[in-house]
């Protein structure tokens, strides 16, 4: 889809979002951010007059998600990018961050995309921000990667069920990226990337109308690899480079 398209980014006040934002502003789409901090939307409407336009919200509150997606314009695009990460002990299972990341992760979507979907033109595009966990049972990942793995899913099916509406959808699986959440993280992240170098893939595969983005490759494609070998030769594999690490 050429010229200025209108375009939905949740998650837009930080990380992956707030490049996203930033670039599809700087091209002078319409960009409708959305996140739970206001400065930094506030930041990106000042910094693009006219072009951008905020809306501070949790989107795991279904009431906030139908007041601010409820009165918007129609959409050329819709990238659900919002979500969160907390790394578990399986050995000490934490039934409450299970429910808080799949809060986030799969609920919020869901309040997201019930006001969204009717919002697309035919020949729109929606974009699911998922994992490259999906491909691949990773330790302490259980909760994380479950609820990518779920909108991995989602992806897939919504992909069925709104090509008879002449709307596409993508799932988009980075690999790690340099972000506020993965700053957190207290293990190796082997070929880690910027968020412009992530923003521009993903861009450029919206563009071309793909419906899976993953990136690197050279991890995300092994991840995939060994994502397709028996389950016991992916237990040992993932088990042995634990070890290793």
């Amino acid at each position: 889809m050429s010229g200025r398209q209108r375009i939905l980014i949740t998650g837009a006040s930080s990380g992956i979002g707030q490049q996203l934002a930033r670039d599809y502003l700087a091209e002078g789409h319409y960009v409708y951010c959305c996140g739970r901090k206001s400065a930094p939307l506030v930041e990106l409407v000042r910094q693009f007059p006219g072009c951008a336009e905020q809306r501070c919200f949790d989107i795991t509150e279904r009431a906030a998600c139908r007041q601010m997606l409820g009165n918007l314009e129609a959409l050329d695009l819709a990238i659900l990018n919002a979500g969160t990460c907390e790394y578990i002990q399986a050995s000490q299972l934490d039934a409450a961050c299970f429910e808080r990341v799949t809060q986030t992760n799969v609920i919020g979507v869901a309040n997201c995309l019930e006001m969204i979907i009717p919002l697309i033109r035919p020949g729109g595009r929606l974009a699911l921000m998922g994992s490259s966990s999906s491909y691949l049972p990773l330790p302490r990942a259980e909760a994380y990667g479950a609820s990518k793995a779920a909108i991995e899913y989602l992806a897939k099916t919504l992909a069925v069920t709104l090509s008879g509406q002449s709307v596409g959808v993508t799932y988009i699986a980075p690999g790690f990226v340099e972000t506020p959440l993965t700053d957190l993280n207290d293990f190796p992240m082997p070929m880690r990337v910027d968020v412009k170098t992530a923003s521009g893939k993903i861009i450029k595969g919206l563009a071309k109308g793909r419906r899976e983005i993953h990136f690197p490759r050279a991890f995300t494609g092994l991840l995939k690899c060994i994502g397709a070998l028996p389950g016991p030769l992916q237990q040992f594999i993932v088990s042995r480079a634990v070890l290793r690490s």
